[in-house]
């Protein structure tokens, strides 16, 4: 499939091209990426961003990461805008079985997070909230082309349910 109809694929609602997907928390590293819509890529996450990612998550729950084991598997979705020279992930915590303060805290706050860094910088974790709360406003408002890549519904800040 040619880069324009990738990048159409993904722009159009209703949809399912392959750039819209989320990158798995468990695909190998690699130093490839999807262009997608607004000049944004689709990067698979590598061992090392999901450690990152893990750890920036811990520090906001004021956790160490052993109280968790890692990034849902199906549920991270990773980016780069190059407009904003900003980095872009979203990811659901895996609380251990033998954290309590993990597992409660995952859910009682819903354990999806939104994921910003700037391309010198490091990462920095906000709650996504509960999905589906209509009372919820999200902590960081991620691009609309970010959100568009993803598949997510404009103005939100988790995958679909």
């Amino acid at each position: 499939m040619s880069a324009a109809a990738v990048a159409f694929l993904a722009a159009a609602p209703g949809c399912g091209g392959s750039s819209s997907s989320p990158a798995s928390s468990l695909a190998p590293a690699s130093s490839g990426s999807t262009p997608t819509t607004a000049g944004v890529r689709n990067l698979v996450v590598s061992d090392a961003v999901r450690a990152q990612l893990l750890a920036a998550g811990a520090a906001l729950h004021q956790l160490p990461v052993k109280d968790y084991t890692g990034l849902a598997k199906g549920e991270t979705y990773y980016a780069y805008d190059p407009s904003t020279r900003t980095y872009w992930a979203g990811a659901a915590l895996e609380a251990s079985p033998k954290s309590m303060k993990a597992q409660v805290g995952n859910q009682d706050d819903g354990a999806y997070l939104d994921f910003e860094k700037l391309s010198s910088g490091s990462w920095k974790a906000y709650d996504a909230g509960p999905p589906g709360s209509s009372n919820y406003t999200c902590a960081v408002t991620i691009p609309a082309g970010v959100v568009s890549a993803w598949g997510w519904a404009a103005g939100t800040c988790h995958p679909p349910s």
